[in-house]
């Protein structure tokens, strides 16, 4: 193989490389990071920021790195194949004392196998693997000869991203576009390198991290056991319901009738005192309940908040696939393992009532 072709090879799979490297940065850089440095002065992230803010346009990049790619590893294929088995095939020949023919046809061979390794690894593994390192730097060091791409590639762009369109909607699927899309997990680790770089302060990113690991948690898991929770009978004396009512340092209580595994609703215990304090004469509770609602203990955090949110309650019954009662979660013991233990003057007034809960 001559100076040339191996300097032309060379330049392909940098060319190669440049597309790859570029495409994983993109898609990996973070739009909050670009728009920073942006607004602050840096003239290639400004010029990276119209790409990565918008899908569409994220979108037209993605394609012209996909072009690139191909069009640098076809011709580095072409070339190679042309150049370089015509000078391996007589030290083939040679070395195996083989006829011509077979000497051509295992250059071939010989050819295509080291140029396809050549170029996985310097052109595809080693460029991706940097711009997944370091997403902001490949970004924006890329972002100049991707914009002298787009410009060339532009008719080409318009027919395959409309193409590829047209066939989607065939096949029925919706087009999504890029987008910047990180799973929980990465958004702990995001989380945790804000913390390691002094974005973030002890306090701030453990709250984060319960936040992430409240959709982890479940109904079972968060609840006030059935043995502890305060509920009152609607078949009790009034007297004595109005009593517990008032004594209760909890604002909503179940109520059930004759057993806890036939809880009939809520009672709010402010609702009572207001009533109490117009001089209202109080006759039934039943006619002050709240609707109850019920979860299975396999029901996560994340979700107890979205439905106590929707059914504007505090509190809900957990129970088993019998439809019997194992416990009750309440905001309060969401709000506690999202944030934390509760200040210690509110821990002490519940510790005077003992450990009932409702």
């Amino acid at each position: 193989m001559s100076l040339f072709s191996a300097f032309v090879i060379s330049a392909l799979t940098l060319l190669t490389a440049l597309y790859v490297a570029a495409e994983f940065g993109a898609v990996s850089v973070r739009r909050s990071r670009v728009r920073q440095l942006a607004e602050d002065g840096h003239w290639l992230a400004q010029r990276l920021l119209r790409y990565v803010e918008k899908p569409r346009a994220l979108d037209r990049y993605i394609a012209a790195c996909q072009i690139g790619i191909t069009l640098s590893t076809l011709i580095l294929g072409a070339y190679g194949q042309a150049a370089i088995p015509g000078d391996l095939a007589p030290h083939l020949q040679r070395w195996f004392g083989t006829t011509e023919a077979t000497g051509m046809y295992a250059a071939q061979i010989t050819t295509l196998i080291a140029l396809t390794t050549f170029n996985v690894f310097l052109g595809e593994l080693v460029p991706k693997s940097i711009a997944l390192t370091y997403p902001t730097q490949t970004a924006l060091y890329t972002i100049l000869p991707m914009e002298w791409s787009l410009r060339v590639y532009t008719p080409f762009i318009g027919f395959l991203n409309g193409s590829g369109l047209l066939l989607l909607r065939l096949l029925g699927i919706k087009q999504t576009g890029h987008r910047h899309i990180h799973s929980p997990e990465e958004l702990e680790l995001l989380i945790a390198e804000s913390r390691d770089g002094g974005l973030l302060e002890p306090d701030e990113h453990r709250r984060l991290q319960r936040a992430l690991r409240l959709r982890l948690r479940t109904a079972g898991q968060l609840m006030v056991a059935r043995e502890r929770v305060q509920a009152i009978d609607v078949n009790a004396p009034l007297t004595e319901l109005v009593d517990t009512l008032s004594a209760s340092p909890y604002t909503r209580l179940p109520v059930y009738r004759g057993t806890l595994d036939q809880v009939i609703g809520v009672i709010n215990t402010k609702r009572l005192a207001l009533r109490r304090l117009r001089g209202v004469p109080l006759t039934s509770i039943a006619g002050m309940m709240d609707p109850l609602v019920t979860v299975s203990e396999s029901s996560p955090g994340d979700r107890l908040l979205s439905l106590f949110r929707e059914r504007r309650t505090h509190q809900a019954i957990v129970t088993d696939p019998q439809g019997r009662m194992l416990g009750l979660v309440t905001l309060e013991d969401l709000l506690g393992d999202l944030l934390g233990s509760v200040p210690d003057e509110l821990k002490a007034a519940k510790a005077l009532e003992g450990d009932s809960h409702g």
